[in-house]
This record gives C-alpha cells, structure tokens and sequence, in this order.
C-alpha cells in the first residue's frame, strides 16, 4: 500500500498546527489548511506552500466539498480544547468525503481510560471516530515545552510550584511533536498508522528541575498553595503533574505511570535529535 501524501489540517496556527503545515510542506506533501472565517492565521508563513481554505467547521457539506476538491486522504486536528466539540463535524465531513485517517486533537498527556475533564472530552472523540469506522492515529507527547512558562505562571516574575515539583513529566517542544507527525505521516504505511498510539518525549524532567534552570537567569523560584487569579487551568494541571500523570508513559487503567512506555514511540523517527527543555526555551 502507497504511503499518505494528501492532507488536511484544521487548526492551523502558530503553535502546533501551523508547523504541523510547514512539516508536511517540507516533506513534499499536498496540504490544505482548513481555517474558519475569524482566524487571523491564514497569512502565517508557516503555511507558505499549503492551500488555505476558510470554512466554517460546522458545514458538513461544506468542509466534505474542500476535502473531496483536494483529494485529502488525512485529516489532522490541532484544534484547541475550547474548539474541540468542532472535531465531530468535521469527522462527519471526512467520513462524507472517503477520508482515510483522522488525527485527533491529543498532542498532550495520555486520555485513553481517562476519568476527568479533557481526558474524557477527548477519549469519548476517539470513541466517535470508531463509531464512523475512520481509523485514528493519537499522539501524547506530555506537557509542550513552549507552555512551561505559563504553567509555572513565570509571568508573575517568580517561576511558582504548588505541589512537590519532584514528579516526573514527559515534555516535547513544538517543533519535535510537528515534526513526529509529518515524519511518520509521510514515511510509515498506513496499516502501521491505523488506530495507533505514540507515545513520545523530548525530554523526561520535573518542575524543581526546570525551575534550576530558570533560577540560573536570576528568576526566583517559590513554592506555594495555589497560583494567582488567572491561572486555574494551570493549577489543576500541577497538581496531576504531582501525582506522576504528566508522562507520556502515564496508563489511565491501572492509574500509574509506566516509565519506559514514555518514549516508546520515539523509534518511529531514527536518527532524530529531540530538543531538550534548555534548547526549547533558550534558557
């Protein structure tokens, strides 16, 4: 069977889905980035080489036009959770328009078996996809390495820890998780894609190791109760990171991290060199 080499990607904006375009572009592949009518990314240079087309994402007919007009055989989803209800209609659009494999919007800590929040949200989308017999493709890469500042709230001018911060956590950067999909996309046959996980990590650290690296820049490190007004999401996600839940390696059944499954996919891209926290952060 030939290797995938048309796709769709929705959600196509400065962080994972526009270098997911600019990835597959460089691989030689055709890509058309599915935009709604407000996004502000369309002109973005990482989608230099891709078709860009607007619609709105609740027109199943609309969206199924686009990707049966350019022939796309993978849709990939890098749709923010806010935006996540948006990925059923478009599954519905794919599965009008034959496509082949859809990639889910994961990109983050594993949701299989998942019992809360966005674990559920995005567990019970892989679910819809069987429903529709459209084979998936998930990727958990742990925490993105761009969004440790927010996490430790370093806007405050302190890099804040409300937990322990000795718990491990996988985390992969920007350009690494792109770079994964668009490699294995476009080099992996489809049989060897078909509603699999890979799991991933740039590097495996904690928050009192990343928070050394911050306090070398003379930026103070504290550990509280609870970060400032503003970062809610960011201190739910601390306190799963506190219990281990952060790997890539974490296993949602038996409620316990699996070190070695962490990286596990990394294989699929031999030869790659995974940017660690310091390069990623410049720091």
């Amino acid at each position: 069977m030939s290797l995938y080499s048309s796709f769709a990607v929705a959600g196509a904006g400065p962080t994972i889905g526009g270098r997911i375009v600019k990835a597959l572009i460089e691989r030689g592949a055709s890509v058309v980035a599915l935009a709604r009518p407000s996004s502000t990314s369309t002109s973005s240079p990482l989608l230099n080489g891709a078709k860009v087309a607007t619609v709105d994402y609740a027109d199943v007919n609309a969206v199924a036009s686009i990707l049966r007009e350019h022939k796309v055989e993978v849709v990939i989803s890098a749709l923010a959770y806010g935006a996540l209800p948006a990925q059923s209609t478009i599954a519905d659009a794919a599965k009008e328009a034959g496509v082949k494999l859809f990639v889910p919007s994961e990109y983050g800590m594993p949701t299989e078996g998942g019992k809360a929040g966005h674990l559920i949200v995005k567990s019970q989308f892989a679910d819809y996809l069987k429903s529709l017999d459209i084979p998936s493709l998930r990727i958990y890469n742990g925490l993105l390495m761009e969004t440790i500042p927010q996490l430790a709230a370093v806007e405050s001018g302190k890099f804040l820890i409300t937990g322990k911060g000795d718990a491990n956590f996988s985390t992969t950067s920007w350009d690494d998780v792109s770079g994964f999909i668009a490699h294995v996309l476009t080099s992996l046959p489809p049989a060897k894609l078909h509603d699999v996980t890979f799991r991933i990590q740039g590097e495996r650290t904690s928050l009192n190791a990343a928070s050394v690296l911050y306090a070398s820049k003379d930026i103070p490190v504290d550990h509280v109760t609870s970060l400032p007004e503003g970062y809610t999401k960011q201190t739910f996600l601390q306190g799963l990171f506190d219990q281990g839940r952060g790997s890539s390696g974490w296993d949602n059944y038996a409620d316990k991290d699996v070190p070695e499954n962490a990286d596990s996919g990394n294989a699929a891209w031999p030869g790659h060199q995974w940017k660690s926290v310091k390069e990623a952060l410049a720091l």
